[in-house]
Order: structure tokens, then sequence, then C-alpha cells
């Protein structure tokens, strides 16, 4: 089971951004190269939690609540560009995200969570089920203890806004479409001494609302 798939990432840019992701990192980042390096002698995602550069400063980049990433307010059409990008972002103790390199350090803004997860994989069933969300920006993670869900309820609407634990401290908003197939495997269950509606993966509850709350 997957769920319909969204893609976040723009089509296309205006020239003058197209010509600043080519070529060069936008905002001059000299150090991308040598973390992409770095990423691929470790055989995995660069060691951005090693890395302790000076800060240089802000730079005019966000990430957009659906995952598309903006720079100088156009967003990013390049896939692979957003992908290098995202593997060296880190969400540190004073709760501002940072794009981190050996030698440098810029802060970003991030409007909700850094990462989208736009599809899911289910595997067993009840209290041996296991989902695994794939990410905006193609990463795998999978629900349970060490990478965990959770829903805040929204102050105006009521409904839950769900998301998953991807790494250190980077969550993934899970997507509309992902979150309705969430909800059909939804079950409920005792849970610190009140009945929850929520979800097993990993062989973790994970409780969504209080089941007398819940209106299917």
């Amino acid at each position: 089971m997957a769920a319909v798939t969204g893609k976040t990432a723009a089509n296309g840019e205006k020239p003058s951004a197209q010509g600043r992701a080519s070529g060069s990192a936008p905002g001059g980042l000299k150090g991308l190269a040598a973390a992409e390096e770095a990423g691929k002698k470790a055989k995995g995602l660069p060691p951005v939690h090693l890395w302790n550069p000076e800060f240089c400063g802000d730079l005019d980049m966000r990430i957009a609540r659906d995952g598309t990433w903006y720079y100088l307010g156009t967003p990013i059409g390049r896939e692979r560009l957003v992908r290098l990008f995202s593997t060296v972002l880190r969400h540190d103790e004073d709760g501002k995200y940072y794009l981190v390199t050996p030698v440098e350090k810029v802060g970003i803004k991030v409007d909700d969570a850094p990462f989208v997860a736009v599809a899911m994989k289910v595997e067993g069933k009840g209290r041996d089920q296991v989902l695994t969300f794939t990410t905006n920006v193609g990463d795998e993670t999978v629900a349970g203890p060490d990478h965990p869900m959770r829903f805040e309820i929204g102050e105006e609407t009521g409904e839950p806004a769900p998301y998953v634990h991807v790494r250190a401290r980077l969550d993934a908003l899970i997507n509309r479409a992902v979150f309705y197939d969430l909800v059909e495997l939804g079950v409920e269950e005792e849970h610190e001494g009140r009945r929850w509606f929520g979800i097993w993966s990993g062989g973790t509850f994970f409780p969504i609302q209080p089941a007398e709350e819940v209106t299917l």
C-alpha cells in the first residue's frame, strides 16, 4: 500500500535564480562540494553533527510548509540541488535551522517542518504493523520508538497535524493524502489510562486523539 504522492518542488524557476542555482550554490556556499564528498565517503549523509564552522549569517532561503525550497523568493527547481541542501540541513538546540558544511554555517527559515512525507509503505498488521515513510527529498524513515510520530491539534481547525521524525531533530509533515491512508489504519487502544484513537508502528502506539473526540 502506498499513498498518492505529491511533487512539492517547483518544476521551473526564473532565469535569474536558475543561473544562481547552477554552477555555484546559492549564497556562495563554497563548502557544499566538500560536504557532498564527505557524505560519499561515509556512504550516507554528510556528518554535519561533527562540524563546528563559524556562523556566517542568515541566507535568504526558506522551506515552505509544502516542502518547496525558495532562494531569494524564487522556488529552487533543481531537485538534485534541493536534495543536496537537505543533506546538510541541521536543527540546532537553539531551535534554528542551518545549512552546515565543513567551512560555513548559515541560517535559513523553515515555515513548519523541513520535510514532507509524500508516501507510505505498510507492512504487517495490528501491533506488528510497520510504517515506512518517504519524504519529498528521498529520505526513508520507519516510524517507531527511534522515529516517533506526533500529532498536533490545530487551534483554529481542531484537526491533527501529523509529523514523523526523520533524523536529528528534523521532522517531516505527513501530507494530507498520506494522512488519510494513515487514519484508515487507526485503532482504539488504552493509553495512559484513557481510550485513544491512534496508530501502531514498530511496536509503538502513537495516539492521535482521545477516542471520544474522534468523528470519522
